[in-house]
């Protein structure tokens, strides 16, 4: 296949993408832009904006049209790594009655994940999702686990002037190939939002 044919057949796929994320979103047209752009490239996305203004319904609606699977992960003051990134536990074998460390996976273990109010939770806790954002694999007890492909992180944090906020330090930004800025909703989408 040549070039333009399947620049084209991705130009007949996006239009595709594009009408079925607008059955539920109103507007956001420059985001959603940078979200497909970051998902051809393989990048992640940090947005910044106050809670309410669509993010999570945007990634949502992209996930349902992909038929991928998605995780929200909400960063709190109090999460752990392993609350992310997944666990060992001690099981027994109900036979042997032998016990042995099995790892759980966390919620990083999907296809696109929205790590919502990421500069909430402490800096070890976000180097946890950022490692994986760069590795696609996560390790724990020695072991690596590979996270399968597509995998695609949609980072929100609040503006920094808000309370109980942790900057963010120089490496989120530079692993991140796209950043949007901020979402907004403009008064006559906020107009076609209310009469749906």
């Amino acid at each position: 296949m040549d070039t333009l044919k399947l620049l084209e057949k991705l130009n007949n796929k996006k239009e595709e993408l594009f009408l079925e994320i607008g059955k539920d979103i109103i507007g956001q047209k420059d985001i959603i832009e940078y979200i497909f752009i970051a998902l051809l490239c393989k990048g992640h996305i940090l947005l910044e904006g106050v809670p309410g203004l669509g993010k999570t319904l945007i990634i949502k609606t992209l996930t349902k049209a992909l038929d991928l699977k998605f995780n929200r992960i909400q960063f709190t003051p109090d999460l752990m790594p392993s609350d992310i990134t997944g666990t060992e536990i001690i099981s027994q074998d109900p036979e042997t009655g032998d016990r042995k460390l099995k790892f759980i996976k966390g919620p990083i273990f999907a296809n696109i994940i929205l790590a919502d109010e990421i500069n909430r939770t402490p800096p070890k806790t976000q180097s946890a999702l950022l490692q994986a954002m760069q590795e696609y694999r996560v390790t724990s007890g020695g072991k690596t686990y590979t996270i399968e492909p597509p995998f695609f992180v949609l980072a929100t944090q609040n503006p920094i002037e808000q309370e109980g906020t942790y900057p963010l330090n120089r490496a989120p930004h530079r692993r991140r190939r796209l950043g949007p800025g901020c979402c907004r909703c403009r008064l006559h989408r906020c107009q076609l939002i209310l009469d749906r």
